[in-house]
């Protein structure tokens, strides 16, 4: 089978001819049409991240068949019993096991999910890692309503994105922050608000005229998060999925003790999550937004791509047939 294979940190993402995977007991083998990529493949290919194995097929979200049926892949394997966090065994596909930039892959049965009718296989690959850990922070662990007055964070990204279509379709009013007004733009033209650039040193001072907010979903850290928590309304939830900018610099506890703030974590899904988020995709039609499509071929100008961080919504890599 056709696959992309990388051999070492920082090494040639390689088209290569591969084996099929061998069957395995409790495994289904997945026929992939698409698969997108996350900012974890890049981290892994600048060996940035644990438990690295090497030579591997990279790939954590895909979308196929298997036989007939067109699916779905759930990357997040072993959560565990505890539905609020994930065991000592939580795995992602795509390292170390093998994933989905390849023709094939096997996953374990549990993982898949019948794909939604309305979604092309590049729409249906663009779901998985991102949107279960945007529907988390956003569902299970900041407890969307519609009364909520949401900020998202770095929108742009699969996650916020995610983020933003979720919280909208709760009925929530959604604003989103940027580094790049024309992405706060296109946010608009989806349905937020309106929007903040946070290279602006008076964001936050434009924020509170407009706010406070009652949830906020952040992937960033740094210190933006100290920033966000004085615009959070008192009794507020701030949620963080990640700290693409560090750790908080100017953290102080008094305001998150006096407005009495929740502040949460979150990462990835439980199965009951990934089950919740595609009948709640189902329901609402939600069709995610695909920022551009490249052949598995040219897998290496995606990594490029995703590198210089000017996407507007998931990079899809079309696995031919």
């Amino acid at each position: 089978m056709k696959s992309i294979v990388l051999a070492e940190i920082n090494g040639p993402l390689r088209s290569i001819e591969v084996e099929d995977p061998a069957p395995l007991d409790g495994h289904v083998l997945v026929n992939l049409r698409s698969a997108a990529l996350n900012h974890r493949d890049v981290w892994i290919h600048q060996g940035q991240y644990a438990r690295l194995q090497f030579p591997f097929i990279p790939g954590s979200d895909g979308a196929g068949f298997i036989g007939n049926d067109p699916v779905v892949i759930n990357p997040g394997m072993n959560w565990g019993a505890n539905p609020n966090v994930q065991s000592d065994a939580f795995d992602i596909l795509g390292m170390p096991s093998n994933g989905t930039f390849a023709q094939k892959v096997l996953v374990p049965e549990s993982q898949i999910h019948p794909m939604p009718d309305h979604l092309s296989f590049e729409e249906a690959a663009a779901i998985p890692l991102a949107g279960v850990t945007a529907f988390r922070a956003v569902v299970t662990q900041g407890k969307i309503s519609s009364a909520d007055r949401v900020l998202i964070s770095g929108i742009g990204g699969g996650v916020a994105l995610w983020a933003m279509q979720f919280a909208l379709a709760a009925g929530a009013e959604v604003w989103v922050t940027s580094g790049n007004q024309t992405k706060i733009d296109r946010a608009v033209d989806l349905g937020v608000k309106g929007g903040f650039l946070y290279t602006d040193p008076e964001w936050t001072k434009t924020a509170r005229q407009i706010g406070p907010f009652d949830l906020v979903i952040d992937g960033a850290g740094g210190e933006g998060l100290a920033q966000i928590m004085k615009i959070a309304s008192p009794g507020g939830r701030i949620v963080c999925y990640g700290a693409t900018s560090g750790g908080v610099p100017t953290f102080s506890p008094h305001i998150l003790f006096w407005k009495q703030l929740r502040l949460l974590g979150s990462t990835m899904g439980s199965p009951d999550d990934f089950s919740s988020m595609m009948k709640f995709i189902c329901l609402h039609k939600i069709v995610p937004v695909v920022d551009r499509i490249f052949a598995l071929g040219a897998c290496a100008e995606a990594y490029t791509y995703m590198e210089e961080g000017k996407q507007f919504g998931k990079i899809v890599l079309q696995i031919p047939v």
